[in-house]
Protein backbone atom coordinates (compact mmCIF):
# COMPACT_ATOMS: atom_id res chain seq x y z
CA UNK A 1 0.00 0.00 0.00
CA UNK A 2 2.58 2.67 0.40
CA UNK A 3 3.73 2.35 -3.36
CA UNK A 4 0.36 3.76 -4.11
CA UNK A 5 1.13 7.88 -5.05
CA UNK A 6 -0.74 10.20 -4.55
CA UNK A 7 -1.24 10.65 -7.76
CA UNK A 8 -2.76 7.28 -8.56
CA UNK A 9 -4.82 7.33 -6.01
CA UNK A 10 -6.42 11.00 -7.02
CA UNK A 11 -6.91 9.51 -11.02
CA UNK A 12 -8.85 6.59 -9.61
CA UNK A 13 -10.95 8.28 -7.06
CA UNK A 14 -11.88 10.95 -10.11
CA UNK A 15 -10.62 13.56 -8.32
CA UNK A 16 -7.10 16.15 -8.42
CA UNK A 17 -4.43 15.91 -6.40
CA UNK A 18 -5.49 19.14 -4.56
CA UNK A 19 -8.74 17.75 -3.59
CA UNK A 20 -7.12 14.49 -2.26
CA UNK A 21 -4.98 16.16 0.32
CA UNK A 22 -7.92 18.61 1.03
CA UNK A 23 -10.03 14.95 1.82
CA UNK A 24 -7.74 13.90 4.00
CA UNK A 25 -6.94 17.12 6.00
CA UNK A 26 -10.71 18.13 6.50
CA UNK A 27 -12.36 14.15 5.97
CA UNK A 28 -14.59 15.88 4.02
CA UNK A 29 -15.05 16.25 0.16
CA UNK A 30 -17.40 18.13 -2.04
CA UNK A 31 -17.12 15.44 -5.13
CA UNK A 32 -18.54 11.88 -5.13
CA UNK A 33 -15.34 9.66 -5.39
CA UNK A 34 -14.78 6.47 -7.53
CA UNK A 35 -14.72 3.98 -4.81
CA UNK A 36 -14.48 0.92 -7.24
CA UNK A 37 -11.52 2.13 -9.06
CA UNK A 38 -10.43 3.42 -5.78
CA UNK A 39 -10.71 0.27 -3.78
CA UNK A 40 -9.28 -1.98 -6.87
CA UNK A 41 -6.02 0.40 -6.35
CA UNK A 42 -5.70 0.02 -2.75
CA UNK A 43 -6.76 -3.46 -2.55
CA UNK A 44 -9.94 -2.64 -0.49
CA UNK A 45 -13.55 -3.73 -0.50
CA UNK A 46 -15.32 -0.57 -2.35
CA UNK A 47 -18.31 -0.66 -0.29
CA UNK A 48 -17.18 -0.77 3.13
CA UNK A 49 -14.60 1.55 2.05
CA UNK A 50 -17.11 3.71 0.72
CA UNK A 51 -18.99 3.82 4.27
CA UNK A 52 -15.96 4.86 5.90
CA UNK A 53 -15.50 7.55 3.73
CA UNK A 54 -19.52 8.26 4.75
CA UNK A 55 -18.73 8.28 8.31
CA UNK A 56 -19.37 4.79 9.41
CA UNK A 57 -18.72 4.02 13.11
CA UNK A 58 -19.21 0.86 14.99
CA UNK A 59 -22.15 0.42 17.13
CA UNK A 60 -21.27 1.79 20.75
CA UNK A 61 -19.82 -0.58 23.22
CA UNK A 62 -21.73 -1.44 26.86
CA UNK A 63 -19.25 -2.17 28.86
CA UNK A 64 -21.39 -3.18 32.03
CA UNK A 65 -21.25 -6.92 30.85
CA UNK A 66 -17.74 -7.32 31.50
CA UNK A 67 -18.04 -5.56 34.99
CA UNK A 68 -14.32 -4.32 36.13
CA UNK A 69 -12.89 -2.82 33.17
CA UNK A 70 -12.15 0.68 32.11
CA UNK A 71 -11.23 2.43 29.01
CA UNK A 72 -8.74 5.32 29.60
CA UNK A 73 -8.35 7.25 26.92
CA UNK A 74 -5.33 10.13 27.27
CA UNK A 75 -4.16 12.98 23.82
CA UNK A 76 -0.37 13.79 22.58
CA UNK A 77 0.34 17.44 22.04
CA UNK A 78 -1.16 16.99 18.24
CA UNK A 79 -4.48 15.90 19.51
CA UNK A 80 -4.09 12.43 18.91
CA UNK A 81 -6.00 10.37 21.07
CA UNK A 82 -5.01 6.97 22.60
CA UNK A 83 -6.40 4.38 24.53
CA UNK A 84 -5.41 2.16 27.46
CA UNK A 85 -6.99 -0.04 29.46
CA UNK A 86 -7.85 -1.03 33.48
CA UNK A 87 -8.98 -4.27 34.42
CA UNK A 88 -9.30 -5.71 38.24
CA UNK A 89 -10.65 -8.61 39.55
CA UNK A 90 -13.98 -7.38 41.76
CA UNK A 91 -13.00 -9.66 44.97
CA UNK A 92 -9.32 -9.49 45.15
CA UNK A 93 -8.83 -6.06 44.13
CA UNK A 94 -5.80 -7.04 41.92
CA UNK A 95 -5.58 -4.85 38.41
CA UNK A 96 -3.77 -5.16 35.48
CA UNK A 97 -2.70 -2.17 33.17
CA UNK A 98 -2.80 -2.64 29.34
CA UNK A 99 -0.45 0.10 27.72
CA UNK A 100 0.26 3.00 29.30
CA UNK A 101 -1.28 5.85 27.49
CA UNK A 102 0.32 9.72 27.54
CA UNK A 103 -0.67 10.83 31.01
CA UNK A 104 -0.35 8.57 34.17
CA UNK A 105 -2.70 10.36 36.83
CA UNK A 106 -6.44 9.43 35.61
CA UNK A 107 -5.61 5.88 35.80
CA UNK A 108 -3.51 6.00 39.49
CA UNK A 109 -6.50 7.93 40.17
CA UNK A 110 -9.03 5.45 39.17
CA UNK A 111 -7.13 3.17 40.89
CA UNK A 112 -7.00 5.09 43.96
CA UNK A 113 -10.63 5.19 43.58
CA UNK A 114 -11.48 1.56 43.63
CA UNK A 115 -8.93 0.69 45.83
CA UNK A 116 -6.53 -1.32 43.47
CA UNK A 117 -3.39 -2.96 43.93
CA UNK A 118 -1.68 -2.90 40.19
CA UNK A 119 0.12 -6.51 39.96
CA UNK A 120 0.57 -6.54 36.01
CA UNK A 121 1.54 -3.96 33.34
CA UNK A 122 1.02 -5.51 29.67
CA UNK A 123 2.33 -3.91 26.70
CA UNK A 124 0.83 -4.17 23.35
CA UNK A 125 4.05 -2.71 21.77
CA UNK A 126 6.60 -0.63 22.28
CA UNK A 127 5.35 2.50 19.97
CA UNK A 128 5.73 5.84 22.31
CA UNK A 129 2.27 6.32 23.03
CA UNK A 130 1.82 2.95 24.32
CA UNK A 131 4.60 2.90 26.66
CA UNK A 132 5.67 6.60 27.76
CA UNK A 133 4.13 6.58 31.62
CA UNK A 134 5.90 3.30 31.88
CA UNK A 135 8.02 4.94 34.65
CA UNK A 136 5.57 6.12 36.46
CA UNK A 137 3.63 3.33 36.67
CA UNK A 138 6.78 1.66 37.90
CA UNK A 139 7.84 4.40 40.81
CA UNK A 140 4.02 4.00 41.78
CA UNK A 141 4.16 0.03 42.12
CA UNK A 142 7.55 -1.03 41.89
CA UNK A 143 6.22 -5.12 42.28
CA UNK A 144 3.89 -4.65 39.59
CA UNK A 145 5.28 -7.34 36.68
CA UNK A 146 5.77 -5.62 33.13
CA UNK A 147 4.93 -8.08 29.92
CA UNK A 148 6.49 -7.46 26.76
CA UNK A 149 6.50 -8.95 23.64
CA UNK A 150 10.09 -6.68 22.23
CA UNK A 151 13.36 -9.08 22.44
CA UNK A 152 15.41 -5.84 23.54
CA UNK A 153 13.31 -6.29 26.94
CA UNK A 154 15.01 -7.26 29.68
CA UNK A 155 14.62 -11.12 29.79
CA UNK A 156 12.23 -11.39 32.76
CA UNK A 157 9.82 -9.18 31.07
CA UNK A 158 9.75 -10.67 27.86
CA UNK A 159 5.84 -13.15 27.48
CA UNK A 160 6.42 -16.74 27.75
CA UNK A 161 4.94 -19.22 25.14
CA UNK A 162 1.71 -20.02 26.44
CA UNK A 163 2.24 -18.44 29.40
CA UNK A 164 -1.22 -18.08 31.69
CA UNK A 165 -1.67 -15.23 33.89
CA UNK A 166 -4.00 -15.26 36.26
CA UNK A 167 -5.87 -12.11 37.69
CA UNK A 168 -8.24 -13.16 40.30
CA UNK A 169 -10.53 -15.53 38.61
CA UNK A 170 -9.66 -13.70 35.10
CA UNK A 171 -6.99 -15.41 32.92
CA UNK A 172 -4.93 -13.46 30.20
CA UNK A 173 -2.60 -15.17 26.89
CA UNK A 174 -1.14 -13.74 24.63
CA UNK A 175 -0.74 -14.26 20.72
CA UNK A 176 2.09 -12.37 18.53
CA UNK A 177 0.74 -9.75 16.47
CA UNK A 178 3.75 -8.47 14.75
CA UNK A 179 2.81 -5.92 11.47
CA UNK A 180 2.16 -2.47 12.84
CA UNK A 181 5.22 -3.33 15.48
CA UNK A 182 7.86 -5.77 14.85
CA UNK A 183 6.87 -6.54 18.92
CA UNK A 184 3.07 -6.15 18.53
CA UNK A 185 1.14 -8.23 20.91
CA UNK A 186 -2.38 -8.98 21.53
CA UNK A 187 -3.35 -10.14 25.20
CA UNK A 188 -7.04 -12.76 25.47
CA UNK A 189 -8.80 -11.95 28.92
CA UNK A 190 -11.25 -14.19 29.46
CA UNK A 191 -13.05 -16.15 32.15
CA UNK A 192 -15.07 -13.30 32.65
CA UNK A 193 -18.58 -13.77 35.74
CA UNK A 194 -21.65 -14.18 33.67
CA UNK A 195 -19.85 -15.74 30.54
CA UNK A 196 -19.29 -12.40 28.83
CA UNK A 197 -17.20 -13.10 25.81
CA UNK A 198 -13.25 -12.43 25.71
CA UNK A 199 -11.58 -9.34 25.40
CA UNK A 200 -8.65 -8.80 23.21
CA UNK A 201 -6.28 -5.88 24.09
CA UNK A 202 -5.12 -5.36 20.41
CA UNK A 203 -2.96 -2.29 20.68
CA UNK A 204 -2.41 -1.33 16.91
CA UNK A 205 -3.24 -4.46 15.42
CA UNK A 206 -6.53 -3.39 14.17
CA UNK A 207 -8.41 -1.07 14.40
CA UNK A 208 -12.52 -0.27 14.40
CA UNK A 209 -12.97 0.05 10.25
CA UNK A 210 -9.71 0.26 9.75
CA UNK A 211 -5.75 -0.42 10.35
CA UNK A 212 -2.25 1.17 11.69
CA UNK A 213 0.16 2.19 8.97
CA UNK A 214 1.69 -0.97 7.80
CA UNK A 215 5.17 0.44 8.05
CA UNK A 216 6.36 -1.12 5.12
CA UNK A 217 4.97 -5.00 5.86
CA UNK A 218 1.64 -4.24 5.16
CA UNK A 219 1.06 -7.43 3.76
CA UNK A 220 2.16 -9.18 7.15
CA UNK A 221 -0.03 -6.95 9.44
CA UNK A 222 -2.90 -8.24 7.41
CA UNK A 223 -1.71 -11.89 7.53
CA UNK A 224 -1.75 -11.44 10.95
CA UNK A 225 -5.00 -9.93 11.40
CA UNK A 226 -6.46 -12.70 9.84
CA UNK A 227 -4.87 -15.64 11.28
CA UNK A 228 -4.85 -14.47 14.95
CA UNK A 229 -7.57 -11.64 15.27
CA UNK A 230 -10.46 -12.64 12.92
CA UNK A 231 -10.39 -16.40 14.24
CA UNK A 232 -11.56 -15.36 17.25
CA UNK A 233 -15.03 -15.74 18.24
CA UNK A 234 -17.45 -13.45 16.20
CA UNK A 235 -18.40 -11.93 19.82
CA UNK A 236 -14.64 -11.26 20.77
CA UNK A 237 -14.55 -7.88 22.33
CA UNK A 238 -11.51 -5.95 20.03
CA UNK A 239 -9.99 -2.98 22.25
CA UNK A 240 -7.48 -1.24 19.93
CA UNK A 241 -4.91 1.29 20.95
CA UNK A 242 -6.76 4.32 19.14
CA UNK A 243 -10.51 4.84 18.33
CA UNK A 244 -13.62 3.22 19.27
CA UNK A 245 -14.01 -0.41 20.79
CA UNK A 246 -15.35 -3.25 18.27
CA UNK A 247 -15.86 -6.70 17.54
CA UNK A 248 -14.28 -9.33 15.64
CA UNK A 249 -18.48 -9.61 13.76
CA UNK A 250 -18.00 -6.15 13.28
CA UNK A 251 -14.57 -5.59 11.79
CA UNK A 252 -15.16 -8.88 9.41
CA UNK A 253 -18.97 -7.15 8.10
CA UNK A 254 -16.75 -3.53 7.63
CA UNK A 255 -13.25 -3.62 7.67
CA UNK A 256 -12.57 -2.76 3.90
CA UNK A 257 -9.30 -4.61 4.48
CA UNK A 258 -10.79 -7.79 4.83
Amino acid sequence: MNTVSAAAAATAAGISEGELAALEASGQGGKKLNFTALGKLLSLEPQKLEAIANGWLPPETDLSGWREIRVITTPDTDGMLVNCYLVWDEVQRDAALFDTGLNAQPVLDLIAQEGLVLRHIFLTHSHYDHVQELPKFREAFPKARVHSGSKSAPVDQRNKNAEIIHLGGLRITHRETPGHAEDGVTYLIGNWQEDAPHVAIVGDTILAGSICNGNGQWELAKQTIREQILTLPADTLLCPGHGPLTTVAVEKKHNPFF
